[in-house]
């Protein structure tokens, strides 16, 4: 099928739906580590509390990718179906997280949310790929990844915009504040209405022999097993190569993602989180300490919050001036995502010498920039060397190499990495940036021309 060369805004309002599912994430990403220690996990815990993030993301995705491939709906499409029932269920589970009464539920509506999410975002990734001419993909992506900017900024500062609007970060023993369970009701609401303006904005190519199309769907009705342990088994060099730099790369934000607030609320701020068991709360002087300390934390907390958010505003920059030279110019996928990757590496590095919130905007700007990379130069370079009737599949299973990193450090694999180091939680940090190196270095792997720059010769 010859398809037209699309403007930008045609681009910008089929990518739309991804600030929803990075509200999604960024709130995710940022705030439930502190939700967890809110409700009494200890430090060490935090990683494995976080599998449920991975573990749903390597079974959903491959899943809703095969699915979307063979869907065809007469008003909503192929991938159009699943943003919505995605942003639904993401939507009432982001109100619902913050007001967890205990540790154990809020572990499990992290499964919940993040399953969610991933319904609606797998078919985002495939839909670039089904509706730009392959010239264009990665300026497509590249957009995508501005849109995936702007909401990861956003909502990593909402727990201190909503707090500066009078809001109390302060809350009981236990209790998640109220500034956070504002934050998390705000993203809901941004989450469904992003997703409804793709779907209402935005039509899809249909099969070009429906015929055939319907067909192909019956011949291959229950045989999802088999052809996803086909498709793995026939996939291509350049995916498994991509699939080195992944894991390193996802390997390193899950570490920041899981340990950024108790690593930098000890060490830049000096602020951790209280236990309560050191604590006589029945006592005055002790109840008066622990609100103080606690105070100390929260406060803490959204500073690393909004340092966060500068990774997302950094990522947006660093695609806004990509983008317009992919709109004009062929991009070196290659290169720029490593020298991404290691000026991403250098950042968590500087982490460990921070010693405020503004060493830690430097820092979180170098983040940001491998970020962008992270979001748009895998995935437009995947796209380069693969089937297009397959689109869908191997963009999730694609996923394997984001989560299967992320599941080896959440089983302790963080832990023992970092305390190779020493006991204190930033060095967290700096086994991030030796990953997000190694990563970079990885891309002298890529070899397909294809796929490092897409050319008509």
């Amino acid at each position: 099928m010859k398809k037209r060369i699309l403007g930008f805004w045609e681009i910008w309002n089929m990518s739309f739906g991804f600030l929803g599912i990075q509200f999604g994430f960024a709130l995710q990403g940022g705030f439930m580590s502190r939700i967890f220690q809110t409700l009494g996990a200890e430090k060490d815990e935090i990683p494995l509390l976080w599998i449920a993030a991975p573990l749903t993301g390597l079974i959903i995705q491959p899943i809703i990718g095969y699915l979307s491939d063979k869907t065809w709906h007469p008003k909503l499409g192929r991938r159009r179906p699943y943003f919505l029932i995605g942003a639904i269920l993401s939507s009432l589970a982001l109100f619902v997280v913050p007001h967890s009464p205990a540790l154990w539920v809020a572990a499990g509506l992290l499964w919940v949310l993040d399953a969610s999410i991933n319904v609606s975002m797998e078919p985002f990734r495939a839909l670039v790929a089904d509706k730009l001419h392959e010239s264009q993909r990665s300026y497509g992506f590249v957009v995508q990844t501005l849109i995936i900017g702007i909401g990861t900024w956003v909502a990593s500062n909402l727990p201190w915009m909503v707090n500066t609007l009078g809001v109390s970060n302060e809350a009981a023993p236990g209790v998640v504040p109220m500034s956070v369970k504002v934050a998390f009701g705000i993203g809901a609401f941004v989450f469904i209405t992003s997703i409804l303006y793709t779907i209402f904005t935005t039509d899809e190519y249909p099969p070009e022999d429906m015929e055939a199309f319907k067909k192909m769907k019956a011949e291959t009705k229950g045989s999802f097993v088999t052809d996803i342990i086909e498709n793995i088994g026939k996939m291509p060099t350049t995916m498994i190569k991509l699939g080195v730099i992944q894991f390193f790369s996802w390997f390193a934000f899950f570490t920041m993602w899981s340990l950024a607030t108790p690593a930098l609320t000890e060490h830049v701020f000096n602020a951790p989180a209280p236990v309560e068991t050191t604590f006589d709360l029945q006592v005055v002087e002790q109840q008066t300490a622990f609100n103080v300390a606690n105070k100390k934390y929260q406060d803490a907390s959204d500073r690393v919050g909004s340092a966060m958010g500068v990774y997302g505003l950094s990522s947006m920059v660093f695609a806004l001036l990509l983008s317009f030279y992919a709109s004009r110019k062929r991009v070196n996928r290659k290169y720029t995502h490593m020298i991404s990757l290691i000026l991403g590496g250098i950042g968590f590095i500087s982490m460990f010498y921070a010693s405020s919130l503004e060493y830690l905007y430097f820092s979180f700007v170098l983040v940001g920039i491998a970020w962008g990379s992270i979001l748009s130069m895998p995935y437009a370079m995947l796209s380069s060397s693969i089937d297009a009737k397959k689109m869908g599949v191997y963009m999730g299973l694609f996923n394997m190499f984001i989560v299967i990193p992320q599941i080896i450090a959440a089983l302790g694999g963080i832990n023992l990495a970092y305390k190779l180091i020493g006991e204190e939680t930033i060095n967290a940090m700096i086994v991030a940036g030796i990953c997000l190196i190694l990563a970079g270095v990885a891309n002298l792997l890529i070899v397909n021309k294809q796929a490092i720059s897409y050319t008509l010769d």
